[in-house]
């Protein structure tokens, strides 16, 4: 699992053969925005590009490419639609990413940004020439005439086309006020986190101390109290669902910035430590030593390094403490027995005040890298991102991880705004009317059946033709309910925020595998798992990589799980073992069997996903 699902950086100030030209690349849509004077030199490897036998021919293909103005000078926007390009710019930017001398890599700088579109979106210069196209507009063809014809029923059975419309009384008739107000509530409850990493930065208390204990509190008190109010409230499902996935949202949000900025206060403690020590190691009289000869104590390999040769100061990095250590009498590191020694105040010759100075130094500037994390200015390094404006806009953009700066488009276009809301309302609508003529039947047949005391023997022998009823609308409001979100709705915050990684969901329809669908269906949620649950499980309980995966996919779970226990108010697990069997079914998509079974391997995924929505709403209905 890597964290260039999540898309990537943009890249600048990459170096040609004329010199250093600003340079800014996409990996989904491969955008590539340079002056037409001044081509860019991309140094590619070896191994990142196929070979012909691996391709399976014997000569490259050909690529369609693109080429069109933008609205700055001198630039153009490049545009090919080729996965081997693709791989080409990811490499490119990740190694950027790394500044290209092999630094370690971050903790958290596991994800990278960039400016891309989603595949339906008309802004994307690649959807309109997708060779399934046509399939798109028949989709909403087919989706325009299912209206009419449930319109006219609902005219010829009630006398209009509206029908009975319990759904939609369902959710305007009853506490829309209130269930505003609790969404409100939830958004104001999350300044809380800004005030305690406000806090954390003056100092008054630590991330590694007591702050991530306040914080795993609160977010455990978060979540604990909108579920109780729901219960208090007894919402109808349609309120429940949104007040119930809204705040799982927060919730992700703020563990991503609370965790990410406590981490940056501890390399930002880190660093005043040094710069302490460096000031005192600067105050310090040397003493005259013999040449050659040294305090055994201070003695060790990094005085020997070779400080102006990039690869021996990275060899001399790795041997140095954690950057979010501030406790260097327990820190086994070159860099605590210097401040350990320099604390003391035993008495140094000159030449190991010059090499502690230099290895000091040369920490520090690491230390600083880090807390400019991507940064391209200077207002948004840590801490002075932690400004109420900036946690105001966190809280609106479209992703769930945290970072200080995000590639932004230069204007907000509205009319694409008015577009994009305009279908939000339209495609709910939509799922509205499909609800309320092929599922509100049935499920209210289900549940006035069980009320009424049928037996379970007898429910049991009408499941399957439950499940068979809700299979068609059920995967047709599976369907509808993604666009709306990860087309339309995430779009929309796109827009308005200015926000330019539009890489909410990749091409999951082609999935072979439930790992593959799992990583593309859901991109904010599955970089949020990515950098929170699967790389932290490594990094702060050394688990395994398979460990982690297990530990993943079981946080998911229980959330599903919970949000059902939220919908049904009843705990019976069906979800919850479904989820876990992903883990299985993704094993097996991984055997020699099936290697090479493209077809085979998406047409399992596609009956899962056709019949799972239909058997798990039908058992927890029925039994």
């Amino acid at each position: 699992m890597r964290g260039s699902h999540g898309g990537g950086v943009e890249e600048k100030d990459t170096h040609s053969d004329e010199g250093s030209t600003s340079v800014e690349s996409s990996v989904n849509g491969d955008k590539a925005y340079e002056p037409i004077h001044k081509r860019s030199s991309i140094p590619v490897p070896s191994h990142a590009v196929p070979s012909p036998k691996e391709k399976g021919h014997g000569r490259p293909k050909s690529i369609q490419v693109i080429l069109e103005k933008t609205n700055k000078k001198g630039r153009y926007t490049l545009t090919a639609d080729d996965p081997d390009i693709r791989e080409i710019l990811r490499h490119r930017i990740e190694q950027d990413a790394s500044d290209g001398k092999g630094k370690r890599r971050s903790r958290f700088r596991d994800l990278v940004f960039t400016r891309q579109f989603t595949t339906f979106d008309r802004q994307n210069p690649l959807s309109s020439q997708s060779p399934f196209h046509g399939f798109f507009t028949l989709f909403w063809l087919a989706m325009g005439l299912l209206l009419m014809r449930v319109a006219m029923q609902n005219l010829k059975a009630q006398g209009s086309i509206f029908g009975g419309a319990e759904i939609l009384h369902m959710m305007v008739d009853r506490d829309l006020f209130v269930m505003g107000v609790t969404d409100g509530a939830m958004a104001f409850a999350t300044m809380l986190c800004w005030g305690l990493q406000k806090i954390i930065s003056k100092g008054y208390l630590t991330w590694n101390g007591s702050g991530w204990i306040i914080q795993s509190l609160f977010e455990i008190g978060f979540i604990g109290g909108v579920i109780e109010w729901t219960f208090y409230r007894d919402w109808p499902w349609t309120h429940t669902v949104f007040i119930v996935l809204h705040a799982f949202v927060f919730l992700m949000k703020i563990h991503s910035y609370s965790f990410y900025n406590g981490y940056l206060s501890q390399v930002y403690r880190r660093r005043s430590l040094l710069e302490q020590k460096l000031q005192q190691l600067e105050d310090m009289e040397t003493i005259d030593s013999p040449s050659g000869v040294s305090s055994p104590r201070v003695t060790f390999q990094s005085t020997a390094v070779d400080h102006s040769n990039p690869n021996d100061a990275f060899q001399r990095r790795r041997s140095v403490g954690s950057k979010a250590s501030t406790n260097f009498q327990t820190e086994q590191s070159e860099i605590a027995v210097m401040a350990s020694t320099i604390e003391s105040g035993e008495p140094l010759d000159a030449d190991q005040v010059l090499a502690f100075g230099r290895v000091i130094k040369s920490e520090i500037a690491g230390l600083t890298d880090e807390l400019k994390g991507k940064c391209t200015h200077t207002v948004n390094y840590y801490p002075n991102n932690l400004t109420l404006s900036n946690f105001a806009d966190w809280t609106c953009l479209p992703t769930l991880v945290y970072e200080l700066e995000y590639p932004r488009q230069d204007h907000i276009n509205w009319w694409y705004v008015a577009e994009k809301g305009s279908a939000t309302l339209g495609v709910i609508w939509v799922m509205i009317i499909i609800s309320q003529a092929y599922i509100y039947p049935v499920v209210a047949e289900t549940v006035h059946a069980k009320e009424a005391g049928m037996s379970l023997q007898q429910r049991w022998r009408d499941f399957p033709w439950v499940v068979s009823d809700m299979l068609f609308p059920l995967l047709l409001e599976q369907l509808l309910s993604w666009y709306v979100i990860w087309e339309c709705l995430l779009n929309v915050l796109a827009e308005v925020t200015c926000f330019a990684d539009r890489g909410f969901y990749g091409d999951w329809w082609n999935s072979v595998s439930w790992d593959q669908y799992a990583r593309d269906w859901n991109r904010p949620v599955h970089n949020f798992l990515l950098r929170h649950v699967y790389h932290s499980s490594i990094s702060a309980f050394h688990l395994s990589k398979s460990s982690a995966t297990f530990v993943t996919f079981l946080l998911s779970a229980v959330v599903h799980e919970v949000l059902m226990f939220c919908l049904f108010k009843k705990v019976r697990g069906y979800l919850f073992a479904m989820q876990l069997s992903q883990i299985p079914l993704a094993a097996m998509s991984r055997t020699k069997f099936m290697k090479g079974r493209d077809t085979l391997g998406n047409l399992i995924f596609w009956i899962g996903l056709f019949v799972g929505p239909s058997l798990i709403t039908s058992l927890y209905l029925v039994v």
